[in-house]
């Protein structure tokens, strides 16, 4: 039986990934580094899940440390570079940058009033999910949620299902009473290896991922309601 929705954050509840690539070249630029990411290196890059790790990724693929950072302080500048681009994000969605994807929040609002228990499992760091989600659904937004694992509570990033298992023990929850709500490949892997059937609702930088794993792909939330997640669930798990 269908007790609980645990949602990804970024590029599920909220089209947040526009955001973070400004974000991300507001650091660089602050930095003095020459980088600047476009849509189709972003794109690739988001197969890496968590900002620093990201980073590191590119730095990595470049080959060739600059000139301006010295080796030694790679991760201390990897750490400003996240700082600043955390800042730089936070201040996006206080400026009414980033918008919550269709049916997210009517959504929300169904499924804590049906008695599902909501809860949160992502590798954004707490502040990005704070920032949101108070913006979004005011300053008592935490008390939608039972349970929130983060880049904090989980360092083991998708497609590991580290966040996904912890939220499953801190809820005392079965895989197969819980559904999943994701937008990317990486987050279907982590939440299929912690058993949880899994919502799909991509967007433009995860369209054309594999799907195949998905209890469903649906393009947003907006026709989506608790009624057809039981249904869907109870196909899946009978």
């Amino acid at each position: 039986m269908l007790k609980a929705l645990i949602f990804d954050v970024d590029g599920t509840l909220a089209d947040t990934e526009m955001a973070h690539l400004a974000a991300f070249n507001h650091a660089f630029a602050e930095m003095g580094l020459d980088w600047r990411w476009d849509v189709p290196l972003y794109t690739r890059l988001l197969s890496v899940s968590g900002g620093k790790e990201r980073i590191t990724a590119y730095w990595q693929s470049l080959g060739d440390m600059p000139r301006e950072v010295n080796a030694s302080s790679l991760q201390q500048t990897i750490e400003r570079l996240h700082e600043i681009k955390t800042a730089a994000y936070e201040q996006a969605v206080n400026d009414g940058l980033v918008q919550m994807r269709p049916g997210v929040l009517p959504l929300l609002h169904e499924a804590a009033q049906a008695g599902l228990t909501l809860a949160v499992a992502t590798t954004t760091s707490p502040v990005n999910i704070a920032a949101l989600l108070r913006k979004a659904m005011g300053p008592d937004w935490r008390l939608h949620f039972q349970v929130i694992e983060d880049a904090s509570t989980a360092p083991r990033k998708k497609p590991h299902p580290m966040v996904y298992q912890q939220v499953l023990s801190r809820l005392a929850l079965r895989p197969q009473d819980g559904l999943a709500v994701e937008d990317s490949a990486n987050g279907l892997q982590a939440a299929c290896a912690a058993g949880l059937p899994t919502l799909i609702t991509p967007n433009a930088f995860t369209l054309g991922q594999d799907f195949a794993a998905a209890l469903r792909v649906v393009p947003d939330l907006s026709d989506v309601q608790v009624a057809h997640l039981r249904q869907w669930h109870a196909r899946h798990t009978h």
